[in-house]
C-alpha cells in the first residue's frame, strides 16, 4: 500500500496543514497515483493557478515486484519553473526533471515541489507499507 498526503503551502500559510489531501493505492503491479493541476487525471490536485506545477507533475507507479517509484514528468516547457526534492530520513535528494527515483520499501518521506519564482510549495508525504 502506498499512502500519499499533500499540502499546498504559500508564505501566508506556512506551517498550516488545513486542506491536506490524501490518496492511497494498493502495492499491485501497474498501480498509479498522480499529482498535478489536472484533477481529471490526478488523485491529488493542486490549485489551478499554481502554474509552477505541471498538469501532471509527479507520477507514482508500482513495479512488478511491489516496489514504488516516482517520476517527475517532463511538461511542455524545456526549463521547469519548479524544483523537486525528495526528503528521506531528513536527507534531501534532488529529483531530476524527467527523472525517476525509487521509494524506500516500507519507508516514508516527502517530495517537495518548490516554486522557483516565489515562496510556494507543494509537499507530498508518502508512506510505503509492504
Amino acid at each position: 500500500m502506498l499512502e500519499l498526503t499533500m499540502a499546498t503551502v504559500s508564505a501566508a500559510e506556512e506551517g498550516a496543514t488545513a486542506g491536506m489531501l490524501m490518496a492511497e493505492a494498493p502495492s499491485q503491479p501497474g498501480a498509479v497515483l498522480r499529482v498535478g493541476r489536472d484533477g481529471s487525471v490526478c488523485r491529488l490536485a493542486t490549485p489551478d493557478d499554481w502554474l509552477f506545477v505541471s498538469r501532471v507533475h509527479l507520477e507514482f507507479v508500482c513495479a512488478p515486484d511491489g516496489t514504488w517509484q516516482v517520476t517527475w514528468l517532463r511538461g511542455s516547457q524545456s526549463d521547469p519553473s519548479s524544483e523537486v526534492q525528495m526528503l528521506v530520513q531528513g536527507y534531501p535528494r534532488p529529483v531530476a526533471y524527467g527523472g525517476t527515483v525509487p521509494l524506500p520499501p516500507g519507508g516514508n518521506g516527502e517530495l517537495v515541489i518548490q516554486d522557483r519564482t516565489g515562496p510556494r510549495s507543494v509537499n507530498v508525504g508518502f508512506f510505503h507499507e509492504r
